[in-house]
């Protein structure tokens, strides 16, 4: 992996931990996922002035990652009603790259190094370490945990698709600002159909985070979509999912979550995990 798409990812998923952030911090999540998703919109359509549309035999890939995505932010919303977000968030970032790495290798012919897989193993037990933090009042909860790992299997299938259709499009920004527009309309009619009350609370009180939210998670979309055409998905995936390093500093200093010896462990081992895909090959 150059040091250019290391880089690169690094950024999104700093963007990445922060939407998550202002949705977990919203005073109603839905108002607050419904203004991020709405906001991709916004971006997606300036940026299609100036890209191709994806070609039509990428398409499959681009309707089954807008299901695949669709079930994600309902997922991940579940999720944070229901749990602290310096628990739920690293649940659902570990899983994907976990199962994002055994399809590519067992079934997508994808080659990693051995050193490759130890540290997409690092990162990945890094992250899902944090699943035995308890709660703030100290006890467990295992259906935000499960509806986490649910949240966790729609990230690994749309990183698949969003990787292989992008590909095949041959360009990431057509094709990812494509998927946000079909998956901002789909979002919004399900919102109209079932909270439509919803929908004109983002003009009248979520409109700075449809804004400024919507257009960083779009932003963090692209540019791990290019990442995975210039590198392997799976290395990709997992180097996304050291946003828990940024998401535990924001749960931390701005949720008042607790910090102990078990999130600062899976921390340092995640970072580990992201040091050697980028430095693994100078140690061989």
């Amino acid at each position: 992996m150059s040091l250019t798409v290391f880089l690169i990812v690094i950024f999104a998923a700093v963007l990445h931990a922060t939407w998550n952030a202002v949705v977990k911090g919203s005073t109603d999540k839905l108002i607050g996922m419904t203004a991020i998703v709405l906001g991709h919109m916004i971006p997606a359509s300036i940026a299609l002035m100036f890209v191709p549309l994806p070609p039509m035999d990428s398409w499959p890939y681009l309707l089954a990652g807008v299901v695949f995505h669709f079930g994600y932010q309902l997922a991940l919303l579940s999720s944070y009603r229901i749990g602290d977000f310096t628990h739920v968030y690293p649940i659902a970032r570990g899983t994907g790259p976990l199962l994002v790495t055994l399809v590519s290798v067992l079934f997508l012919g994808v080659r990693l190094s051995s050193l490759e897989l130890i540290a997409v193993g690092l990162i990945v037990v890094g992250i899902l370490s944090l699943a035995i933090v308890r709660q703030k009042d100290g006890s467990r909860n295992p259906k935000a945990a499960l509806m986490a790992i649910t949240t966790g299997v729609f990230i690994a299938g749309y990183s698949l698709l969003d990787g292989l259709g992008a590909r095949i499009a041959g360009s990431a920004v057509g094709f990812i600002s494509t998927l946000m527009i079909l998956n901002g309309l789909i979002f919004a009619g399900y919102i109209f159909l079932t909270s439509r009350t919803v929908l004109s609370k983002v003009v009248t009180e979520a409109k700075f985070v449809a804004i400024g939210g919507g257009f960083a998670s779009y932003l963090a979309f692209v540019l791990v979509v290019w990442a995975f055409t210039q590198a392997p998905i799976p290395l990709v995936t997992a180097l996304r999912e050291t946003s828990i390093v940024f998401a535990l500093m924001i749960g931390v200093f701005f949720f008042k979550e607790q910090l102990d010896l078990v999130k600062l462990a899976s921390t340092c081992m995640t970072l580990i995990g992201a040091g050697l895909l980028r430095f693994g090959k100078m140690l061989t």
